[in-house]
């Protein structure tokens, strides 16, 4: 429907789905690689209310060995909801707060939203007052409307010179107490308002323009971010409303839900819709913004959230506290489980937001898109595959023992390896598997190989530079393949070629590590600890580790209960090519 009687269409040919994806991300743009800590876990809610909370919270997370890289602040943080003030009584040392952060690794967002309190004295309202920047209605005069604050206007985005004036409002010496380590969340930006438009002359219906409002916010917020840093560091925002091309510069959750199954069922699909609408980064608040998530909710929610690839605890202002820890013993471990899941796969998801970064295919991907030829696949939208790799299907009904999950693959006789076990099932439509409630089904395709780390610290920055676990789940060929990209983590120092993506790939006579861009270099201290290879049947009797001029025997260890062979140390750094070689 287009209220405004003008519609523009674009029409994508392609022989396949991802044809159909890639083209559209040509056209609207791929996500740029986040900051790497927005990929790891997020603690939100509405509100923490003071410094002291904030730090308790922190503490808390290391009290109860559960990792996690950002504390959020929601609009109470403020002076009487004016954005870009701290409240002095309750924050009055926004520095020292997110140094204490920054020295475990983790990150604060704040919360900006674009309504602008209308009160006297308030530096932002008076400029935007006297040089004209407000939002005007249907007579030319400011528009006021209601919000959080009371008496609210806005910003008129696609003002030039309003969105510039808006952007400088990030530079550190305009918002005391931030640094490098705050990002920004811009809430409730879908006002239903008029809007300045240049070169014509004359005022937009807000039915022309629709969320294109919000895309104008986070671009002006994503300026002013990159500015504050001289365009060193990547932005990260959390934005509600999205356009066509958002995802260039924010990423999206699915709005205000509430601790129920059916939204917890209902935000697989919309992640997967905004996905093929070229927003990857997207995620749905864990546990619900309304109500009470009792304990099996919780769980199941913080494991479907560890596999989303935006993964953020959110709740209402008034709603019980829900940390994970507040839970029996037996539901924080199980949370625990759910977060530590997720920091084990930070590299792969890291990697996968590279890949997206290239070639513009989704991250989180519907089943059709891979096997396009099995109807079967046409309407799932309870599981889905992350790159073409993990197959993930959340529990997400109450009490279940069991799941349906669907294999693809039939055609090509593929493997799905349980994540856990490493048991591997030949591709055949769907099964039923059994779950209990420290059970989230998951399982690696046969053919792939997956980066992953085992030593969980309290944030992705400390584990940097620690070693790999590299998963090799081998195909009916005996064959696999993966990739692994590494920076530093946070700048655009990769730009100029200081970085590593590199190629993975197994056969039953060697395996290989080598760089797709020879130029492009990192000096990362992270090593090979383990190579775990499932789905073997005959068993290599030696192994050589051959990088640079060296070689080095290798040790060895047959599972034979599940058919897996763990190499044992390889050591084997990540910054060089490498090779091992098998003999039989």
């Amino acid at each position: 429907m287009s209220e405004s009687g003008l519609i523009d269409v674009f029409v994508f040919m392609g022989d396949q789905p991802s044809d159909v994806f890639r083209q559209y991300t040509t056209l609207t743009g791929s996500a740029p690689i986040p900051p790497k800590f927005s990929l790891a876990y997020h603690q939100c809610r509405w509100n923490y209310v003071d410094e002291a909370d904030v730090r308790s919270v922190d503490d808390n997370f290391d009290v109860h060995d559960i990792p996690a890289d950002v504390i959020w602040l929601d609009i109470e943080y403020t002076d009487r909801k004016k954005y870009f003030t701290w409240d002095v009584e309750k924050f009055p040392h926004p520095a020292e707060m997110v140094a204490n952060l920054t020295a475990k690794g983790r990150k604060l967002v704040a919360i900006i939203d674009p309504h602008i309190k209308r009160e006297a004295g308030y530096f932002l309202h008076e400029d935007a007052t006297e040089k004209g920047y407000y939002v005007k209605d249907k007579d030319g005069k400011d528009y006021e409307g209601w919000c959080w604050p009371g008496s609210s206007s806005y910003l008129d985005f696609f003002n030039p010179e309003a969105s510039k004036y808006y952007s400088e409002r990030y530079k550190f010496e305009n918002f005391p107490g931030t640094s490098n380590d705050v990002h920004i969340w811009n809430d409730m930006n879908e006002p239903s308002i008029q809007h300045h438009e240049q070169n014509r002359g004359r005022n937009l219906s807000k039915r022309h323009v629709h969320n294109e409002y919000g895309l104008w916010n986070i671009r002006a917020t994503h300026q002013g971010m990159l500015d504050r840093s001289d365009n060193k560091y990547r932005p990260f925002i959390l934005t509600r409303s999205a356009f066509a091309g958002t995802q260039r510069f924010a990423a999206v959750w699915t709005g205000d839900n509430a601790a129920e199954w059916g939204h917890l069922a209902a935000s697989l699909p919309m992640c997967l819709s905004l996905s093929l609408a070229g927003i990857s980064f997207c995620g749905a608040d864990v546990g619900g913004f309304f109500k009470y998530p009792e304990a099996e909710l919780m769980t199941r929610w913080y494991q479907a959230g560890a596999f989303q690839p935006f993964f953020r605890a959110h709740s209402h202002i008034e709603t019980k506290r829900r940390e994970p820890w507040l839970y029996e013993p037996s539901t924080t471990a199980l949370i625990r489980d759910a977060n530590r899941r997720r920091y084990a796969l930070i590299d792969f998801w890291y990697t996968l937001f590279y890949e997206h970064s290239k070639d513009g295919l989704p991250v989180m991907r519907p089943l059709f898109q891979h096997y396009p030829k099995e109807e079967a696949t046409f309407t799932i939208d309870d599981q889905y595959l992350l790159g073409d790799k993990l197959l993930v299907r959340p529990v997400t009904s109450a009490g279940a023992t069991s799941v349906k999950v669907y294999f693809p693959g039939t055609e090509s006789n593929t493997l799905w390896y349980d994540v856990d076990s490493y048991q591997a099932r030949v591709a055949a439509g769907y099964a039923n598997i059994d779950v209990t409630l420290a059970k989230i089904p998951v399982y690696q395709r046969g053919g792939s190989i997956i980066p992953r780390k085992e030593r969980v610290r309290r944030s992705s920055l400390l584990m940097a530079d620690d070693p790999y676990t590299l998963v090799v789940a081998l195909d009916s060929n005996n064959t696999a393949s993966g990739s692994l990209y590494i920076d530093d983590g946070e700048t655009y120092e990769y730009k100029k070629k200081k970085y590593i993506y590199a190629k993975i790939s197994y056969t039953t006579e060697e395996m290989t590590y080598s760089f797709v861009n020879d130029k492009a270099t990192y000096p990362t201290q992270s090593w090979v600890e383990r190579i775990v290879i499932a789905g073997i049947k005959v068993p290599p009797k030696t192994a050589k580790l051959h990088q640079g001029d060296k070689q080095t025997a290798l040790q060895m260890t047959l599972h034979r209960g599940n058919d897996v062979l763990v190499v044992r140390k390889p050591a084997a750094t990540m910054a060089q090519p490498w090779k091992i070689t098998f003999s039989y």
